[in-house]
């Protein structure tokens, strides 16, 4: 069982799929950083110094009785943030399978079908009746 195991892991594809998930991982921390650090403020800089980050309608408000005040808001600004991030790895991966596909070959053209043999034995019967009929 431990070999069958061995040999399962080895296999290309599950190679291929740590590489691929670790790889999004990586990929993910570095759009989420393109994202917050340099687009974001961007936006905002365009938009009267919004900080998007902050933008939030609050529900609700509490006080501790340490003096600490919760909210419960709905962050929008975060969430857009995050279809920024959406828009931007969406953008980068079909960059990467325009590129990918692009180094493809196209298969080769099948070959050209020739006759059956009963299409050629047919036209050797023809070709027979009519050396005898001539």
């Amino acid at each position: 069982m431990l070999k069958e195991f061995k040999n399962f892991i080895m296999t290309s594809n599950v190679i291929d799929l740590a590489v691929a998930v670790i790889m999004a991982g990586a990929m993910g921390l570095v759009t989420n950083g393109f994202v917050n650090d340099i687009i974001m403020p961007i936006v905002g800089e365009f938009t009267g110094g919004m900080d998007f980050s902050e933008l939030r309608y609050v529900l609700s408000t509490s006080v501790a009785e340490d003096g600490t005040i919760t909210e419960n808001a709905i962050r929008y600004g975060a969430w857009m943030s995050t279809l920024i991030n959406l828009l931007t790895v969406g953008f980068v991966m079909f960059m990467i399978v325009k590129a990918y596909n692009k180094t493809k070959t196209p298969p080769p053209p099948p070959p050209a079908k020739g006759p059956t043999t009963e299409e050629l034995l047919v036209e050797i019967r023809d070709a027979l009746k009519s050396q005898i009929k001539n």
